[in-house]
């Protein structure tokens, strides 16, 4: 039992100092890129911006949404590099990693783009009829509405006799 709990206590500290040596590696950089809108719908223009380059230019690749390249250039202060791309049409909506790499340093910094079918945040309702192929009770044919509300009629008319005719005993 000893043992056991020793395997696991060693196990758990070993797991412990190896996220402690990577998790601040990855985080202590800092810095990003930021998309303006953060949210844009098929078709619509994203400007993108970073503080992270040092000369202000940067190579963006946003292909992951189906854009492709794009150049990032030093912007009005000559530190931030600044870049634009269009969503295409036939973008799905989504969550899509946009990337640019530094010109120098060879950094890479990343930014997450949301795409969606509307331009309005929140929860969109479904309004109007659902075309299904099958029609409502009238139609646009008044003669074939007409026909069939006979057809039912003269079903219901002859069940009901032949239910009648049963429970009297005549047969059938």
């Amino acid at each position: 039992m000893r043992r056991t709990a020793r395997m696991l206590t060693g196990t758990a500290l070993a797991v412990g100092a190896v996220g402690m040596v990577v998790v601040p590696a990855y985080g202590a950089e800092g810095g990003g890129l930021e998309l303006g809108p953060a949210s844009v719908v098929p078709g619509g223009e994203v400007g993108v911006h970073t503080d992270v380059c040092k000369n202000g230019a940067a190579a963006g690749d946003a292909s992951a949404v189906g854009a492709g390249a794009f150049t990032m250039a030093p912007g009005s202060d000559d530190r931030r590099a600044t870049g634009k791309f269009r969503v295409p049409p036939s973008a799905q909506p989504g969550t899509y990693e946009i990337v640019a790499d530094c010109a120098e340093g060879g950094r890479r910094v990343t930014g997450d783009l949301v795409v969606s079918l509307t331009s309005t945040p929140g929860q969109v309702h479904p309004r109007g009829s659902v075309k299904t192929g099958v029609g409502g009770a009238f139609g646009r044919d008044p003669v074939q509405t007409a026909a069939g509300v006979t057809a039912l009629a003269v079903a219901a008319a002859g069940g009901t006799w032949l239910l009648h005719r049963r429970a009297r005993g005549d047969g059938i």
